[in-house]
């Protein structure tokens, strides 16, 4: 295959997956926000970082740890997502959520679609009236594979949508 025609499979690759993902309107009911009205998406490139951990009879397993992404809007930094699970934005408001639905991802690779209800706030800016967080449209993030130390860590390279919404 030619430089020219992989690039073109994977373009068209890419824009059947992208419009696939954004097929899903109306969203699962475990990840809706039915009431609820769209202050800003974004789009987050970033990892799933897992660390190996101890399990049942002393076996090893990859346990997921914490996000780490860059959220982009327009082609710019808006802003970052991180342990907690957080999301900061650049104005300097953050909010701080914990899962309230889950749907799985389009593929065993792909991290859940999740629906986050916000439990604390800092800052006054665009977070300031965010009650709920939608993880839609997930590409990758998912780790598998056996772990041989205790304490190791490894990052799974992901992206997904991150849609902010407030309370009618």
């Amino acid at each position: 295959m030619t430089v020219a025609l992989v690039r073109a499979v994977v373009l068209a690759s890419f824009s059947l997956t992208t419009s696939a993902a954004f097929a899903a309107d109306p969203l699962p009911d475990a990840v809706a926000a039915p009431g609820e009205s769209k202050i800003l998406t974004v789009h987050a490139e970033g990892v799933q970082v897992y660390e190996c951990k101890p399990v049942t009879d002393g076996k090893l397993a990859w346990s997921f740890r914490e996000p780490i992404a860059t959220l982009i809007a327009d082609g710019r930094t808006v802003g970052r997502h991180y342990a907690g699970p957080n999301w900061e934005h650049v104005d300097g408001s953050v909010v701080t959520a914990r899962t309230a639905g889950s749907t799985p991802g389009a593929t065993a690779a792909d991290i859940p679609w999740l629906k986050l209800e916000v439990i604390a706030h800092r800052g006054n800016g665009l977070f300031s009236g965010v009650a709920t967080v939608q993880r839609i449209n997930t590409s990758g993030g998912e780790l598998s594979g056996a772990c041989d130390k205790s304490g190791a860590l490894k990052g799974a390279a992901y992206s997904a949508d991150y849609v902010f919404l407030r309370r009618d």
